[in-house]
């Protein structure tokens, strides 16, 4: 049973996105702004809409809809295009239009899935969390270290990626994947299976893309073009990555306590080989 509910004569839904980085968006099913007791303040939808809320009584995940019209309610299409809010933490919940509270009757926690744009319209379909219980669980083993780079959780790699971030400016440009710093004097492959993230220009607060190779020279090749065309003159700010390899952790990093590979389990071809004398 729920601790609150909200008065269903002056009932209104409410929604919170938390995003992996960038400004919390804060959206209210009321036709205006509402300001919560904590003064928190919530956007009327203005374009936007929950297109669905299903839920049961069972293990099955609630899903949940958000359809709106991109850059209204602070949700821009360049945003939802480059990722920013891949992953976000959703909280949805009902209050009182009359006396608002923040979770005052707490409906479904949830992280946003897959994105549909078309033209200037978006709608996203939100997984509730207790999905998780539907997923397959259990550790694999294989050559590769299987923790994220530069976590500082429990157990967790320890790198510390704030002292090795580097920050830089665009001096030349190749094509929309290809472009170079001259300033930098790091060595080859340096920054490779890092990221790089814009602080000026169009590609400004947009998410961080892969690096995909590194030369000595400040050349940097990305995975993927960001949204909008590299400028010369951009700012941006990259931090060297970490190939999972034992190698990289041994000799790049110093790491090896942390090191979570298992580098010498032999292969399938090893192990079913037939003995002979």
């Amino acid at each position: 049973m729920k601790a609150v509910i909200a008065d269903y004569r002056y009932r209104t839904m409410c929604l919170r996105i938390v995003p992996t980085f960038g400004p919390v968006i804060r959206l209210t099913h009321y036709p205006h702004d509402m300001t919560m007791s904590n003064g928190q303040v919530y956007k009327a939808f203005q374009g936007n809409d929950f297109t669905g809320y299903t839920s049961g009584s069972g293990m099955s995940p609630a899903m949940v809809d958000l359809e709106g019209v991109a850059d209204l309610a602070g949700i821009s299409k360049d945003a939802v295009i480059s990722g920013v809010y891949d992953g976000a933490r959703c909280y949805l919940f009902a209050t009182t239009w009359k006396t608002p509270i923040e979770d005052e009757e707490e409906i479904v926690a949830s992280i946003f899935g897959k994105t549909t744009i078309i033209d200037d319209k978006y709608r996203i379909e939100e997984m509730s969390l207790i999905d998780a219980l539907n997923q397959s669980v259990g550790e694999t083993y294989g050559p590769a270290c299987k923790k994220v780079f530069g976590s500082q959780s429990y157990a967790g790699c320890k790198v510390d990626l704030g002292p090795i971030t580097i920050t830089g400016t665009v001096t030349a440009i190749s094509s929309s994947s290809v472009f170079r710093d001259a300033a930098r004097t790091e060595v080859a492959d340096w920054f490779a299976a890092g990221t790089i993230r814009f602080t000026t220009g169009a590609n400004a607060g947009l998410s961080p893309i892969e690096v995909k190779r590194y030369e000595a020279d400040g050349t940097i090749e990305i995975f993927e073009p960001f949204h909008y065309p590299v400028q010369i003159g951009d700012a941006y700010e990259m931090t060297p990555g970490c190939r999972k390899r034992l190698e990289d952790c041994r000799d790049k990093w110093n790491n090896v306590v942390n090191f979570l590979g298992f580098s010498f389990v032999p292969t399938s071809s090893a192990y079913t080989q037939v003995g002979t004398k």
